[in-house]
């Protein structure tokens, strides 16, 4: 396993997300990051047998360039001693609670809602609370990819295994998750809204781990582009309880 280090003009998080499924598709490649706070932008690759040449013709293809190769001594202890600071500092600044705030409190607002359409109706049913929570969860989260959805669907085509091939797909995502918010709150055909939630999200999830596998640092599309969520373990969760959900549900309602 060999690691090369590579100046480019890979500017902002957008470039970053145009150029993932080029570097992605490339079997040689097992992990690559780009530092934007370094002003060379350098692109470091991790695999076996890639050559500057193949780095190059991916990287050009995604309409940026490679601007040459950057020994690892070229940075004097100094300079990395300095960037080290200064991304410990930019996490310090950013905590994991600021970083999901907005999600936690959609999911807050999103369980005081159910829990409060169960006290007015007196009797708790788990079905209608997790099917009323699956329809809200949807129809939030469509919300706000559809205020971008041009923007969401460019992020999300770096990483869903479906989107990276299907740019139509990408585009129809939000409208599936509008459309399965309102079969739940409506209770309208339980048993196909399950299967196809199940079969929804496990495909998200498969994205995901793949992602948290290569260690990239890409946008999360959960929320569109309104927020900045980086891809984290709490992704995987995301997808992994609402397929759960989903699965519970049909089994629920399956006849017999």
């Amino acid at each position: 396993m060999t690691v090369q280090t590579y100046k480019t003009n890979l500017n902002c998080q957008k470039c970053i997300n145009t150029v993932t499924p080029f570097l992605d598709s490339e079997p040689a490649i097992h992990s690559w990051s780009v530092n934007t706070n370094d002003p060379r932008k350098p692109l470091t690759i991790t695999g076996e047998g890639v050559t500057s040449e193949r780095v190059q013709t991916l990287v050009s293809e995604a309409g940026f360039k490679v601007l040459g190769p950057l020994p690892s001594d070229e940075l004097s202890s100094s300079e990395q001693s300095h960037t080290d600071s200064a991304v410990s500092e930019m996490e310090d600044s950013r905590n994991w609670l600021e970083t999901y705030f907005p999600l936690l409190l959609i999911l807050a607002f999103l369980i005081g809602t159910v829990g409060l359409v169960e006290w007015r109706i007196g009797e708790l049913s788990w079905s209608r609370v997790m099917g009323n929570f699956m329809g809200g969860f949807f129809l939030i989260f469509s919300f706000f990819k559809l205020l971008n959805l041009t923007g969401f669907a460019t992020a999300y085509q770096t990483y869903d295994v479906i989107a990276k091939r299907s740019t139509g797909y990408a585009y129809a995502y939000p409208f599936i998750e509008l459309g399965l918010g309102i079969a739940y709150l409506a209770a309208m055909f339980p048993i196909a809204t399950n299967i196809v939630t199940a079969i929804v999200m496990l495909i998200g999830l498969a994205g995901v781990i793949n992602a948290l596998r290569k260690n990239q640092t890409i946008q999360c599309a959960c929320l569109g582009t309104v927020f900045d969520l980086p891809m984290t373990i709490v992704t995987f969760f995301e997808d992994g309880i609402m397929a759960a959900m989903a699965i519970g549900m049909l089994i629920y309602h399956w006849p017999g």
